[in-house]
């Protein structure tokens, strides 16, 4: 009588724990499944080098900081149109709109070199 307790136990047991295994999904809201993007913020700097497809500016606060940023598709165009002149130079001030985290230049303000 015993052995067959024993087996109808851990029986029991063996299903409870399978049952324990599977993973029960909540009900949430939609509201906090949807992942917020963060704002995009400027970056204040001055350029170290620029060419057609990428830009390398150095913090205003920070000079150690060394950021490269290519240009968004909204953006390119603007700056080879800027690049046909004088373009930007080695010093030049500008504030670069980007994601936190990513290098890509979503805006670029700032005054380009005069041409020479």
């Amino acid at each position: 009588m015993k052995s067959s307790r024993t087996r109808a136990g851990i029986l029991a047991l063996a299903i409870a724990l399978a049952f324990a295994a599977v993973p029960v999904r909540a009900h949430r809201s939609t509201q906090a499944n949807q992942e917020t993007s963060p704002k995009p913020v400027w970056l204040k700097g001055e350029v170290m080098r620029v060419d057609d497809y990428s830009m390398t500016v150095r913090e205003r606060d920070n000079p150690l900081e060394l950021h490269t940023f290519t240009y968004a598709p909204r953006v390119q165009p603007i700056i080879w149109k800027i690049q046909g002149g004088a373009g930007y130079q080695y010093g030049d001030k500008v504030s670069i709109l980007h994601q936190p985290g990513q290098t890509v230049a979503l805006k670029i303000h700032g005054k380009p070199s005069k041409p020479r």
